[in-house]
């Protein structure tokens, strides 16, 4: 599990980076809003431990973002040591899924993070399905419009990437990495496994679903 601390307050990100990696999770960090944001446009994660008073872009405002234009449903523990019942309701209006009080216990924290991956992963469904596309996750049986639909592996794996997601965008280093880690080809690869997936799942139908957003990445969706 892979966890993005945006923090500005060195000793605080400290603790948590180095309380979180002895529990097992690959952590990231930010100490600034707007880094922390270019951070989730680009990467994957499956939490974010966000501050409230950040340099450049703050908590609330990061979150916001995080929901209507990334359109991300990640889990979000909002940390701050703004109590204020105003300011929880805040927190929470702008699409975090907890809060929590500084100072805590790191044991409280730990358990948040938990809980929240916890019901993700049981909300998490077989069958992945934007408009009327649908892939089995067990089976990796494909159709679209009740038609049955193949793809190679490799395409596959990008497109299941962006049922995830959907209708979120997908930065293209991203798709990248889910295919080849840390050591990609050039960008005529993957534009190819893009076309090919659109040849398969929009081609034959009247509604495209893949789009491109340019100079980020592609998003599934319907319209």
């Amino acid at each position: 599990m892979r966890i993005l601390v945006i923090e500005d307050t060195t000793p605080i990100l400290t603790n948590i980076v180095d309380y979180l990696s002895g529990l097992g999770y690959i952590v990231d960090c930010s100490d600034d809003g707007q880094a922390g944001y270019e951070r989730l446009c680009r990467d994957e994660f499956d939490l974010v431990v966000l501050d409230l008073m950040l340099p450049r872009m703050d908590g609330y405002e990061l979150c916001r973002r995080l929901r209507c234009e990334l359109r991300s449903t990640i889990p979000v523990i909002m940390v701050t040591a703004r109590d204020a019942l105003d300011d929880r309701l805040a927190g929470f209006d702008a699409g975090a899924d907890d809060y929590l009080v500084k100072p805590f216990a790191l044991a409280e924290l730990g358990a948040r993070i938990r809980a929240l991956l916890q019901r993700r992963r049981s909300a998490a469904p077989s069958v992945l399905k934007v408009g009327d596309l649908s892939l089995d996750q067990d089976t990796l049986a494909l159709e679209r419009a009740g038609t049955p639909l193949k793809l190679p592996p490799a395409p596959l794996t990008l497109l299941r990437l962006l049922m995830l997601h959907s209708p979120a965008v997908v930065h293209r280093t991203r798709l990248e990495e889910a295919l080849w880690h840390d050591s990609p080809p050039d960008s005529d690869a993957l534009r190819t496994h893009i076309h090919h997936i659109r040849q398969v799942i929009d081609k034959p139908f009247e509604q495209p679903l893949l789009h491109t957003v340019h100079g980020i990445g592609y998003q599934l969706r319907a319209q």
